[in-house]
């Protein structure tokens, strides 16, 4: 799997879909803790969707429904190993002390 980076937004925006399984952009707009213009939600999981591919959309009626394609551990080793990377070397041993 290549290094998935998703931003802070992206991130939330996952925390809501990897929470409730299948979203609307509507769901997310609502349960989401700070307030985003549906707009912003509609183009973070579109991004999430076509570019990232850690979501996949299906159309049911009017709407999309979002699902997660990517768990969330598979995130966290992803973007772990990239900072472990690019900031220690490789070195999982260098990153834990440095957090100790």
């Amino acid at each position: 799997m290549p290094h998935l980076q998703l931003t802070n937004c992206e991130l939330e925006v996952m925390d809501i879909v990897w929470q409730k399984g299948r979203v609307t952009v509507q769901e997310v707009v609502d349960t989401i803790e700070r307030p985003l213009a549906y707009t912003t939600v509609m183009t973070t999981l579109k991004i999430l969707d076509e570019t990232r591919g850690v979501v996949r959309r299906s159309k049911e009626g009017r709407a999309f429904v979002y699902e997660p394609v990517v768990s969330r551990e598979e995130i966290r080793k992803s973007m772990a190993s990239d900072l472990t990377e690019r900031l220690f070397d490789g070195s999982a041993k260098s990153l834990v002390l440095s957090l100790i």
